[in-house]
């Protein structure tokens, strides 16, 4: 077994905590800043790995599309999300998976409870992050794959971000 190094996990736990606050208080235009320009955000659909470009996919943003999806929800007018959910993560379980030196990738468990008019709503799944190492030594998502439990089910309307 591999020696874990404890100010990096620290560092990437802070970043995944910061990430999943940020989604909490609906502040999406700071959680679009910590995206890079060739960044990928994927929840698929019917597995944990199926290929998202031959398969249906919940979620495939590329980074255009992330932003667009964040311009919809400063809009006001986004009727899945009026009034806005009221949703808290929990966040355990990270681990380094691998370290190559400009690129750190990263999972998390995770239970998302989100609170709609039609009641308390549970997510859960795991996440795997490629964070990218930026100058000011912290990192920025290349990648964000979210795997929901029930990703084979029919889902409730997912108009947050998970």
């Amino acid at each position: 077994m591999t020696a874990v190094d404890v100010d990096l996990l620290r560092a990437v736990e802070q970043f995944i905590f910061r990430e999943a606050r940020l989604q909490d208080e609906h502040a999406y235009e700071e959680w679009e800043s910590l995206w890079t320009d060739d960044g990928v955000y994927w929840v698929p659909y019917g597995g944990d790995d199926p290929d998202p470009e031959t398969s249906m996919s919940i979620i495939y943003d590329n980074c255009s599309r992330i932003g667009l999806r964040v311009k919809q929800f400063l809009t006001g007018k986004r009727h899945a999300q009026t009034p806005p959910s009221r949703i808290r993560h929990l966040v355990s379980n990270v681990q380094i998976l691998d370290d190559d030196g400009d690129e750190v990738r990263a999972g998390a468990n995770f239970i998302v409870t989100e609170s709609r008019e039609r009641g308390l709503v549970t997510w859960a799944g795991r996440s795997e992050y490629t964070l990218r190492r930026v100058d000011d030594g912290g990192f920025a998502m290349v990648r964000k794959k979210v795997v929901l439990v029930n990703n084979d089910r029919e889902l409730y309307t997912l108009a947050f971000l998970i």
